[in-house]
C-alpha cells in the first residue's frame, strides 16, 4: 500500500511539474500604428517601480526584456522611440489529488493483504502574471501590451531561466501581425 502511494504522490509531481514548463500568452495593439518606425527603447521607471515584486525580480525581468528586445533589433537609448514598463500578478493555486478507490488486494512488505480508500494529495503552486507595455515614447500612448501567465519557479537558480521564457514566449507576439 505504501508503495502504491508513494508512487502515486511521485506521478502527481511528475505530471505537476511538466505542466508547469506551458507559458499563457497573449497580446493586443494598436493596429493603426506602423511598427517598424520603431528602432530604441528605455525602461519606463515610474512605471517599473510600481511593480509589486521584489527588486531581484524586476532586474531579472529587465535583463530578459533588454536581451529579447536586443535580438529583435533594438537598441537602448537615452532618447528612445518605445518606453517599456511592466506591470505583475501573482495568485497561489492549491490542488488538490482525491483517488476514491476502494478496494482490497495483494500488496507488498510483511503484510500483503490491504483493505481501505484513497488518498488526498495536495499541491500548491505560484502563478504569476507579467505585463509587458510597449508605450510610444513621442505621444505616451501604449501601442503593444503582451501578457504571460506561468507557475513561477521557487529556486533561486532556476528564476532568471523561468523569467526569460516567460518574457521569450511573450515577445513570440512582437511585433504583431507576424506569424513565428
Amino acid at each position: 500500500m505504501k508503495f502504491l502511494k508513494i508512487t502515486a504522490v511521485l506521478l502527481f509531481l511528475a505530471v505537476g511539474m511538466t505542466s508547469c514548463s506551458t507559458v499563457k500568452v497573449a497580446s493586443d495593439y494598436d493596429q493603426k500604428v506602423d511598427f517598424n518606425q520603431y528602432k530604441s527603447f528605455a525602461f519606463f521607471k515610474p512605471g517599473i517601480d510600481k511593480a509589486e515584486i521584489s527588486d531581484l525580480d524586476k532586474k531579472r525581468i529587465l535583463r530578459a526584456i533588454e536581451e529579447e528586445m536586443m535580438s529583435k533589433g533594438f537598441t537602448k537609448s537615452e532618447e528612445p522611440d518605445l518606453l517599456v514598463s511592466i506591470f505583475t500578478k501573482t495568485k497561489e493555486n492549491i490542488n488538490i489529488y482525491q483517488d476514491n478507490r476502494f478496494g482490497y488486494g495483494y500488496g507488498w512488505g510483511w503484510y500483503p493483504w490491504y483493505w481501505g480508500t484513497g488518498y488526498n494529495t495536495v499541491n500548491t503552486t505560484s502563478e504569476g502574471t507579467l505585463y509587458i507595455d510597449l508605450i510610444d515614447s513621442e505621444g505616451k500612448e501604449l501601442v503593444w501590451q503582451g501578457m504571460g501567465t506561468a507557475a513561477l519557479a521557487k529556486e533561486v537558480n532556476k528564476k532568471q531561466e523561468r523569467i526569460s521564457e516567460i518574457v521569450e514566449k511573450i515577445f513570440e507576439k512582437y511585433p504583431p501581425g507576424q506569424m513565428k
